[in-house]
């Protein structure tokens, strides 16, 4: 059989390859669709065209924060942490109807994530705003691996007068230490930096919210101005946890700062202060957490981990908050990643903003006065089609470090996305492997694609499940012993494979897919024509690559399912 595989691809390269157009160290992918079938959709039909369901941006989209530019744009940014382009940017006219326009970040120079890990380092939680007095738009953020690794600032600014538009190489902010970055801009024209500080002194998690003036003319912040306006927490005798993701708002002439407060895991929640000055002091609301889901029970779909919220008026002068939580499996562990919630905002007569009533679950479906559901919509069950026709990628694709350029083309075979088998593989912190991928959005799903490709040696090539370096599935064609054959291999920590399961296959053109049922487990199944299926290996555990409560898959982002191809010897 290994001559044979031998045979076949030493032909096909002679020949030029007639089927595929590809030399034998190339993997070419067409056609990937992906289909959500959660039943929570299907068991709770919207009743009117003003609704939408929670979450509005599923799967991985974390850290969620809106810029109202009072021109009827919505646009709504969240984190990528080691994945590339950097800074997901959604954008709506209506709250209802979203469409990813870019991404922010998508030059190299923007985005250095050398020797950075996908789910712990990177870019952490990006806001946007919109200044009117210079019509200018921001974003903040902060690259954490520039801060641990190489010992330089790691919060910078980048700006566009047009935010569809290319923006600016990053401003990085002397003088400023922190995470979890965010700007303000008063009535009189300032602008002033805020960000978490962590102190970790008192006790473990003691977190205070620091804000500094902003010099918009240099671009830079000033540093006699620091100053610590928010302290430990709500209520500092309890020793609150990880006070963070400060955001400040002026409103009705009293200046409102919102933070995060418990950790983004199941004590996350939103808690407001207030003051009648810029500066302070700010008094915490005596009935805060404003929104939490830490005091429920477990729920069937229940959402959990509530908290990083952002708050923004829309045009008819009602106000929403955004918020990231996750809707996890048996409530023990999620594998779609933090997800962006959209719910009003209300008001109580004495002036305090309220996202979610105490003991109320976060609701899946929201009413949005006005707004009418499109076509291509962001929330409930979708289907993706990727046919790989375009010079470029899509915008939700995704690579690790960088933009992977070298490592996958859309021309050289066109109608194909070519991938080479690279000796760098997605265990790799140093380095780029050639894998392209989208977010899991759905408990319930497929995910299949067409691979053409002949192994030799240590080349796989299939489909990657990849949470983080150490926690991934691979669904790969292999010359396994002299046998092409497809294996399911379960890849651990230092990039160690198991190989779970292998059925022998004749090499050439295939249909891969990986599906789930409710989240709890995968299936591996392939199809000579897309029509009738084999099966390789089912009920997998998903929660090998979900974040337990307890940090069993660490990371901060979703899972991303695509195409990889790669050298990996077994």
């Amino acid at each position: 059989m290994r001559k044979e595989c031998m045979y076949l691809a030493g032909m096909l390269a002679m020949m030029g390859c007639e089927s595929s157009k590809q030399p034998s160290d190339k993997a070419l992918f067409s056609h990937f669709e992906y289909q959500g079938h959660d039943l929570m959709y299907e068991h709770n039909p919207l009743l009117s065209e003003s609704q939408a369901y929670n979450p509005i941006l599923p799967g991985w989209h974390s850290d969620p924060s809106v810029c109202a530019d009072g021109k009827g744009n919505y646009y709504l940014v969240t984190s990528t942490f080691g994945l590339y382009p950097g800074v997901s940017m959604h954008h709506s006219n209506d709250l209802m109807n979203w469409r990813q326009c870019r991404s922010i970040l998508t030059r190299p120079q923007q985005l250095p994530l050398a020797g950075q890990n996908i789910g712990k380092e990177g870019i952490y939680a990006a806001s946007m705003f919109y200044n009117p007095a210079n019509a200018t738009y921001y974003m903040i953020t902060t690259n954490m691996g520039r801060m641990t690794h190489e010992y330089k600032p790691g919060t910078f600014v980048v700006k566009a007068s047009d935010p569809e538009g290319d923006w600016s190489d990053p401003i990085y902010l002397d003088n400023m230490g922190g995470i979890d970055p965010s700007m303000f801009f008063d009535e009189d024209g300032k602008a002033y930096v805020l960000y978490c500080r962590m102190h970790n002194t008192d006790y473990p998690g003691h977190n205070s919210i620091v804000m500094q003036e902003y010099d918009l003319v240099a671009d830079t912040v000033k540093t006699s101005t620091a100053q610590v306006i928010a302290d430990k927490g709500a209520k500092p005798a309890e020793n609150p946890m990880c006070l963070e993701g400060p955001h400040l708002y002026k409103i009705n002439g009293i200046y409102y700062l919102l933070c995060a407060e418990g950790g983004t895991e199941l004590g996350h929640s939103e808690v407001v202060f207030r003051s009648d000055n810029l500066w302070g002091p700010y008094q915490a609301w005596s009935e805060n957490p404003i929104l939490t889901q830490r005091d429920l029970p477990e729920r069937e779909n229940g959402v959990y981990c509530t908290g990083h919220a952002d708050i923004f008026q829309d045009g008819e002068g009602k106000w929403w908050s955004v918020f990231l939580g996750t809707r996890m499996i048996d409530g023990q562990y999620e594998n779609l990643g933090r997800e962006t919630f959209l719910l009003p905002v209300q008001w109580t007569a004495d002036g305090w903003p309220r996202i979610l009533e105490p003991g109320q679950p976060v609701p899946m479906v929201v009413d949005i006065p006005g707004a009418v559901r499109g076509d291509n919509l962001s929330f409930g069950n979708f289907t993706v089609v990727e046919d790989f026709n375009g010079p470029e990628l899509a915008n939700y694709w995704m690579t690790v470090r960088s933009n992977a350029k070298d490592k996958y083309s859309l021309t050289q075979n066109p109608g194909y996305l070519t991938l080479k088998c690279d000796s760098v593989t997605a265990s790799d912190v140093n380095g780029v492997p050639a894998f392209v991928g989208r977010k899991l959005q759905h408990h319930s799903f497929d995910a299949s694609v067409k691979l053409n490709f002949y192994p030799q040696g240590d080349q796989k090539a299939g489909l990657l499940l990849l949470k983080s370096e150490d926690h991934q599935y691979f669904f790969a064609l292999a010359d396994e012993d002299g046998t092409c054959a497809l294996q399911v291999i379960k890849i651990g920590e230092g990039g160690a494979p198991e190989v779970l399961a292998s059925s022998p296959v004749e090499a050439g053109e295939l249909v891969l897919k990986v599906s789930s049922a409710d989240g709890r487990a995968f299936d591996f199944s392939y199809s000579p024509d897309g029509e009738q299926w084999t099966n390789v290996a089912s009920g997998i555990p998903a929660s090998y690559l979900a974040t337990d409560v307890h940090g069993t898959a660490s990371s901060y982002t979703g899972t991303l399912i695509g195409p990889y191809a790669t050298c990996l010897k077994n």
